[in-house]
């Protein structure tokens, strides 16, 4: 057995198990590249065929001689002769070929196997380090070995690209950072491949997407992680503000309750880890017009009229109370709509009593007063919600039975 042969199939080994990559497929790849190398290097009319031994490392070379006739249809032959072209000093140049193509190798089997490790870890929460950052990306540490991409490109720039990080947030070296992972790169898809794909980490993460908030909250609210509090729906505005509907699946547990935690506890994790992105928790509910106006939430809200078959909700709020609902550029009204999935439209408890005096609502709909909530505002105008049946007030105004 030659000191060469011996020594390359060690030192596979040895990289094989420094990177936690099988042995035999970095052997395989580096058959199939030295083929097309040793056709070239020896001439050969036809192809070669490489094979390493795995217990001895020696190095064998085979010219592939068709046989017989090729097939009408395809031009291929079904049968191959093998000739052995070995030439000497075959390990000493299968050696200095294969630094490169080793290289290939690691790099494309270290995408594979991480791609096998997470590619089923798609939303899971992560905490990782950071290892350095450029005007596009920042390169995450999650373990040895092991990197990920949190990218913050200018999408109008570069179209093709993602940003994922809330535009308040600059990270330092070494920060510890809980991220999302939102996607891993398959080193073997024929989908056409990011800039630089090869030269970047195979997983993707993201500080912007909503579902960080919902693993967060996971961590900090047992009764969340527990199943007995459920998440319902988030709408989020990264880096400013976001919005969470919950629910609970105990009668007697209070949902909003239990994320807050004891003095705020709880959501204050949360807000801490988002750097200050404020949260607001509401109460979902399964009636539409009680949802948007805790949706609303901290607004008070007098009455909520549902337009079903436009999916419009007209809200009517007092007047000190119109900025609240719509909020800083309308980012309140805007949050509210994302969570509930219902287009809102907010007016002014006055503007809305002169729209009612002439007839003049943005949604009109026919209802006999008798079927009306029995709420009547401060300042004389009737609720124009449906009364619950049963009762004769509205969701909104139950308390009022």
């Amino acid at each position: 057995m030659a000191e060469e042969d011996v020594s390359l199939i060690e030192a596979l080994q040895a990289l094989a198990h420094e990177r936690k990559i099988d042995e035999f497929y970095i052997i395989e790849r580096l058959e199939e590249s030295l083929a097309k190398s040793y056709e070239r290097i020896l001439d050969l009319e036809h192809d070669a065929r490489v094979t390493i031994d795995r217990q001895s490392g020696k190095i064998y070379v085979y010219e592939l001689i068709p046989v017989g006739e090729p097939d009408p249809e395809t031009g291929e032959y079904a049968e191959f002769e093998e000739r052995d072209v070995t030439p000497d000093g075959v390990s000493r140049i299968a050696a200095h070929n294969a630094k490169g193509v080793i290289a290939s190798i690691v790099r494309d089997a270290t995408r594979r196997s991480i791609y096998e490790e997470f590619s089923d870890r798609t939303g899971d929460l992560i905490t990782g380090t950071v290892l350095q950052g450029t005007p596009d990306f920042t390169i995450i540490k999650i373990r040895e070995g092991v990197e990920a991409e949190l990218p913050h490109y200018d999408t109008k720039r570069n179209p093709g690209e993602r940003n994922e990080r809330p535009a308040n947030e600059h990270y330092r070296h070494n920060q510890r950072l809980k991220v999302l992972i939102i996607d891993v790169r398959d080193p073997q898809s024929e989908i056409t491949k990011a800039k630089g794909e090869q030269a970047r980490p195979p997983i993707i993460v993201s500080r912007t997407h909503p579902d960080l908030i919902r693993r967060l909250f996971e961590i900090e609210v047992p009764e969340i992680y527990d199943g007995i509090v459920e998440i319902k729906s988030i709408a989020r505005e990264p880096g400013a503000r976001s919005k969470i509907a919950v629910s609970s699946r105990e009668a007697n547990l209070d949902p909003v309750g239990a994320c807050v935690g004891p003095k705020g506890s709880r959501v204050r994790m949360v807000v801490e880890e988002l750097r200050n992105e404020r949260v607001d928790v509401i109460q979902w509910s399964d009636d539409p017009e009680v949802y948007v106006a805790n949706a609303l939430s901290p607004a008070r809200v007098s009455s909520v009229s549902i337009d079903p078959e436009n999916h419009y909700a007209t809200v009517v709020v007092p007047d000190d109370q119109l900025s609240l609902a719509i909020g800083k550029e309308g980012q309140n009204a805007r949050l509210a709509a994302r969570l509930t999935g219902w287009h809102i439209d907010i007016k002014s408890a006055s503007f809305s009593s002169e729209a009612i005096d002439t007839d003049n609502m943005l949604i009109d709909v026919e209802v006999e007063d008798d079927d009306l909530c029995a709420y009547v505002s401060d300042d004389g105008t009737r609720c124009r919600n449906h009364a619950r049946p049963g009762s004769n007030y509205c969701g909104v105004h139950a308390e009022m039975d």
